[in-house]
């Protein structure tokens, strides 16, 4: 069990998530390339920094390649930069496929992890705490 600022942190595994295995490829490449904001919050979460957490780089889930993905929580986490801005629809299309899935999304800035990546990192706990909190039930 995760335990964040002594609150547990219950799991939430998504097991069997389709993969579009076509994606691999364009998935590896975006990895190699990683843009600014990627790899500075990669550098911040990679080996289990961020509160013993093992997340993924450029995931593919269905049809999509997704920023970050962590598996024990079934959470996704994406960057949006300035592209975002164009593709709301999409996004939002996307989220929504996600969600159905079983899978909780967070989104960030890359103004945000590039200039306050504290901040950024802070919001992340906060939304894994009101989303994945344990709750005892006695």
């Amino acid at each position: 069990m995760t335990i964040i600022n002594d609150i547990k942190i219950k799991d939430n595994y998504v097991r069997n998530l389709p993969e579009n295995k076509e994606l691999s490829i364009y998935a590896r490449i975006n990895r190699k390339a990683g843009n600014m904001a990627e790899i500075a919050f990669w550098m911040q979460v990679h080996k289990k920094k961020f509160h013993g957490l093992d997340f993924d780089r450029q995931k593919v889930i269905g049809n999509y390649i997704v920023d970050f993905f962590v598996k024990k929580l079934g959470l996704v986490v994406e960057i949006d930069g300035g592209s975002h801005n164009e593709k709301t629809e999409y996004d939002a299309k996307r989220d929504i496929y996600l969600k159905g899935l079983g899978l909780k999304v967070f989104h960030t800035t890359d103004f945000d992890v590039l200039q306050h990546v504290n901040i950024a990192l802070d919001d992340l706990r906060k939304f894994i705490v009101e989303n994945y909190e344990y709750e005892n039930i006695e």
